[in-house]
């Protein structure tokens, strides 16, 4: 039996011609990616271990985006610690604020993703790097500390569930409906450390910003990894980003598959996951009347140019309902400069919409906009568990950047298509 691409990319990564699912291995690692949350405690541990430094200064990651600009001492402290930490061991790929951007935009915006390649990092959404076809994971941040000092990482060898999309997307329907149309197929655990390896004739209907939605999100259904194949989407996007070798693995024909699921793109609507849960999900035309009090649009896993510009085309000449907050996040700097140069940025703010600078801050409830008791926001982050955003007794609905717009203006939740005519 062949391989799939996650299993042929960790068995090159390993030193073996081929690697068998439930095999334990130790894999050379082309980045080690931690934030301000998670790399303090693989700071201290690091220091416990006898080296003297990283393995390899050029590819170890640090981007503190959780609590920046730090909100209190606490996050400061942390942020000062691994800031020093950066600059003692001359890590050359340290981002902050000015540079920054939420990390897992970044790193591909940065090159330092690409083809091919084995990530690790302490966030457990580093799995949206699979869009470029390379295998990326989260791990704890003692991993990560073990990664800086060595360079390697042992994983077990997933097994893998085969996607094949077909057909094409409708209009308002993004990658963030795909991936919740999926999650509530499969259920949060379907994928449960298992590779998600998307392919199919309906790839070419995904931009790039599609599949990094798609990717990240795989651990929504609890996947080791998630992975694409490479087109030529792919390597335009990496030719635009990066210098770096980069090597594309196919999966043989005859690979094996504990499933295999077809998705037909067409048939998909927008969707919305329902508290408290991703797979609670439910199309806009089975939603309801759904009133709400606060819009987030933004994150890792929607807060790229295509995003903004999906919001902006249903926020345009519109206002705000004046009983929700809307709170729209770019997700690098770079993005937000070309949102302010492609004219987005005036849009949401004469909309009623406030602007702010790359975080993560309100998807795991740490900042700027922060649920209180009894609230509801739509927002197009990846989680809506209880108390993700605030209050326990808050209620979070995942939705992509179109509906999540269009719910602003409304107050409620509502498709893109009553709003825009």
């Amino acid at each position: 039996m062949g391989m799939t691409m996650t299993q042929k990319i960790l068995a090159a990564h390993s030193g073996q011609d081929r690697v068998e699912p439930g095999q334990l291995i130790m894999a050379d690692l082309d980045l080690v990616l931690g934030n301000d949350i998670t790399t303090p405690v693989a700071i201290r541990e690091f220091e416990k271990i006898n080296t003297k430094t990283v393995f390899d200064k050029r590819r170890v990651a640090i981007v503190p985006d959780h609590f920046t600009p730090n909100k209190d001492i606490k996050s400061a402290e942390q942020c000062r610690l691994i800031r020093n930490f950066a600059h003692h061991h001359e890590i050359e790929n340290y981002f902050e604020i000015g540079r920054m951007g939420i990390e897992h935009a970044l790193i591909p915006e940065k090159g330092l993703a690409v083809p091919g390649d084995v990530i690790i990092g302490a966030d457990s959404h580093t799995c949206t790097y699979g869009a470029l076809g390379a295998f990326s994971t989260g791990v704890g941040s003692t991993d990560m500390a073990a990664g800086m000092a060595s360079g390697q990482c042992w994983f077990k060898v997933p097994e893998a569930i085969r996607f094949n999309l077909n057909g094409k997307l409708q209009p308002w329907v993004s990658g963030k409906d795909v991936i919740l149309h999926i999650i509530g197929q499969i259920g949060v655990d379907g994928a449960l450390y298992k590779s998600m390896e998307f392919g199919g004739a309906g790839l070419a209907a995904l931009t790039m910003d599609d599949r990094f939605t798609m990717a990240n999100m795989a651990i929504e259904a609890g996947a080791k990894n998630g992975i694409f194949e490479v087109d030529d989407k792919t390597l335009a996007y990496v030719k635009e980003h990066s210098t770096r070798e980069y090597k594309v693995y196919k999966a043989d024909e005859d690979a094996g598959y504990v499933r295999v699921v077809n998705i037909n793109l067409s048939d998909i609507r927008p969707t919305v996951a329902f508290p408290h849960l991703p797979d609670n999900t439910r199309t806009i035309d089975e939603v309801g009347e759904i009133t709400i009090d606060q819009v987030v649009i933004g994150s890792c896993t929607n807060g790229r140019i295509q995003d903004l510009r999906a919001a902006a085309r249903v926020l345009k000449g519109k206002k705000v309902h004046s009983k929700v907050r809307t709170i729209i996040f770019p997700a690098t700097q770079k993005i937000y400069l070309q949102a302010m140069r492609e004219g987005l940025l005036e849009i949401f703010v004469e909309a009623g919409a406030a602007v702010s600078t790359p975080t993560c801050g309100p998807c795991l409830g740490g900042h700027m906009g922060v649920l209180g008791k009894g609230e509801r926001a739509v927002a197009t982050t990846n989680r809506n568990f209880v108390g993700r955003m605030g209050h326990p007794e808050s209620e979070v609905y995942l939705a992509s950047p179109a509906v999540a717009a269009a719910s602003a203006v409304t107050g409620r939740i509502s498709s893109p298509e009553e709003v825009v005519k």
